[in-house]
């Protein structure tokens, strides 16, 4: 089944309905099919997209940039140095300019504030490659991932472990709900979820059959679960907290033995990058001040079987090429 969201901004999944993100995982799949089979349907052909970074990235930069390419729209990167956003032009104001100039706006940023405002303004649609609040784009890339691993998401146990409060266990969250999972945030209690965000996937979760728990315990929250996803200890701009942090989640570190009391098959996620070694000037730094080989997970679960992360980051432009396409596209 179609559905018709042309027009519509992606600022987080609560504004989508359990069916509308079926649509977009299964067209992300499609155009997935069709990439591989060299099939190039070009429904963005003769578009013109901003990217505005206020925060640098690998995995959302490259999937934007090559999802629009492959559909034939002209991407445009404005990072911080390049516009005057909100020093010397406001939001709004901005908004409007690029509104008149472009077909769609994509924003990874600080304050979710910032991708609203530029969504009330711009007349075009507006899609949220990240904020402190959500990561949107992500989740649809981690379930796409999921159903192309296990079949199905309805029904997936969930296990979220480390920092309950971020973007990521925010949209998770959020998305689980949605898509009626067994989903658990296994967490210390001083980061556990907003009771807000809770509340509204528990209030999601009434209507698809999905679970919601919150737990400070390992063993209850992964246990015999399907999935088991972390992210980075410390978020980009939040440096000066890797001491509390560490002393936080070093329990919640995903290491083989919390492999171990899920299910066998479980899969590893993480939305990159990843502190798993020392091949970083981050991670050898953590290593000389505080003795720590890997942050949130081993380099032994990061590089085994259950790992999918690649798969994972891949799907970054499936999924961000069917948000555009959906949106925006020439169909």
């Amino acid at each position: 089944m179609a559905f018709n969201l042309k027009g519509r901004h992606f600022l987080t999944l609560r504004d989508f309905s359990t069916k509308e993100i079926e649509y977009l995982i299964d067209l992300a799949a499609e155009l997935k099919r069709l990439k591989y089979a060299g099939v190039k349907p070009r429904t963005l052909e003769g578009k013109n997209i901003a990217l505005i970074f206020e925060k640098p990235s690998t995995r959302t930069r490259c999937a934007f940039t090559v999802a629009a390419v492959d559909e034939g729209a002209h991407a445009e990167y404005l990072g911080k140095g390049d516009i005057q956003l909100g020093k010397k032009e406001s939001v709004a104001d901005t908004a409007r300019v690029l509104g008149r100039m472009f077909d769609g706006i994509e924003f990874r940023g600080f304050k979710h504030e910032t991708v609203e405002e530029l969504a009330e303004y711009a007349g075009i649609p507006v899609w949220n490659g990240l904020t402190d609040r959500y990561h949107p784009t992500q989740i649809l890339a981690d379930f796409l991932t999921i159903k192309e691993h296990k079949g199905y998401l309805k029904g997936i146990k969930f296990a979220y472990v480390g920092d309950g409060r971020n973007n990521m266990a925010n949209s998770l969250m959020i998305g689980g709900a949605k898509m009626g999972m067994d989903m658990r945030i296994v967490s210390p209690r001083e980061l556990f979820p907003e009771d807000e965000i809770i509340n509204t996937a528990k209030e999601i979760a009434k209507g698809t059959g999905a679970t919601i728990t919150i737990t400070d315990s390992v063993d209850d929250g992964v246990k015999g679960v399907d999935v088991i996803y972390t992210d980075v200890w410390v978020s980009m701009g939040e440096e000066e907290h890797f001491e509390e942090r560490i002393r936080l989640l070093k329990a919640y570190q995903v290491n083989m033995d919390m492999i171990k009391k899920a299910d066998e098959n479980v899969l590893f996620l993480h939305c990159l990058p990843a502190f798993h070694d020392l091949k970083t000037s981050v991670g050898e730094e953590i290593y000389q001040k505080y003795g720590l080989t890997a942050m949130e997970v081993t380099d032994e679960v990061f590089e085994s079987g259950h790992s999918v992360v690649f798969d994972e980051a891949e799907n970054r432009v499936h999924t961000i090429k069917a948000v555009m396409v959906a949106t925006l596209g020439n169909q």
